[in-house]
């Protein structure tokens, strides 16, 4: 599997409004991760990094909801590093990762630590920008140059649902979402009949998607072996029904 880390930390968002059309993405992850977070179930759900944590998940039934950032803001419940996670193993019930794996150095020690605290049957939420899609292209053109999101790595889906798969999640659901160019800003709001079509005809071209999967553990069991035994020698049959044995009696030679 190739490598994802990268040796130069790209720029991180501290918040939505710094990447363009920023209120637009938010509230169209915000909607899909809404409905997402209603099958969580359990005690402790974290939202991790700035994106994340200014997702409201109204509809989560877990109440406590921690709010996980690189630095310290107004809506900050534990600061610090999303690769060096300060929680016991399996204790946590639900992560949420908004486009966390686009601004990180290295996505796969995050998913690792996101696997280690996780308890069995857990899920994560993670959305992302896809490389396949006009915002995708747009990176690459000169259009507002230093604008963040040109920072973002851009990771395609079906590569995220690689790694999940590596370190035991099972995918449920992916939703694709955003049918447009994100480095400009548009007046009309999500969604539109073109952004609906486009949503059923033409997936794979979205700009952003956001994946639900749950955490699996097999429980090992002992299978017994199925022994055999192959007799050493096969006893010789006869037959001894009654009045069908009649002995020779020799008699003696006068």
């Amino acid at each position: 599997m190739k490598s994802a880390f990268q040796k130069r930390e790209p720029r991180y968002p501290e918040g939505w409004e710094l990447l363009p059309a920023g209120d637009m993405v938010k509230q169209a992850v915000q909607d899909v991760c809404n409905d997402y977070s209603q099958r969580i179930f359990g005690y402790h759900f974290v939202k991790l990094g700035s994106l994340s944590s200014q997702i409201t998940l109204a509809k989560c039934p877990i109440t406590h909801q921690i709010n996980h950032t690189a630095t310290q803001h107004a809506w900050s419940g534990v600061v610090g590093q999303s690769h060096q996670l300060p929680y016991s193993e399996n204790s946590v019930d639900g992560f949420l990762l908004a486009n966390e794996l686009d601004f990180v150095q290295d996505p796969h020690q995050v998913l690792r630590e996101v696997d280690r605290v996780i308890n069995q049957n857990g899920y994560v939420i993670i959305s992302g920008f896809n490389p396949l899609s006009l915002t995708g292209v747009g990176k690459y053109l000169p259009l507002k140059r230093g604008n963040i999101l040109h920072d973002a790595r851009f990771f395609t889906s079906s590569r995220i649902k690689d790694w999940l798969q590596l370190l035991g999640f099972e995918i449920v659901e992916q939703r694709q979402v955003l049918f447009s160019m994100l480095f400009f800003n548009y007046k009309s709001q999500y969604p539109s009949k073109l952004q609906k079509w486009l949503s059923h005809y033409c997936p794979w071209c979205s700009s952003v998607y956001i994946i639900l999967a749950k955490k699996r553990v097999y429980p090992m069991t002992t299978i017994r072996p199925k022994w055999k035994l192959q007799p050493q020698f096969n006893p010789v049959g006869a037959s001894m029904r009654e009045g069908t044995f009649s002995p020779v009696i020799k008699r003696k030679k006068r």
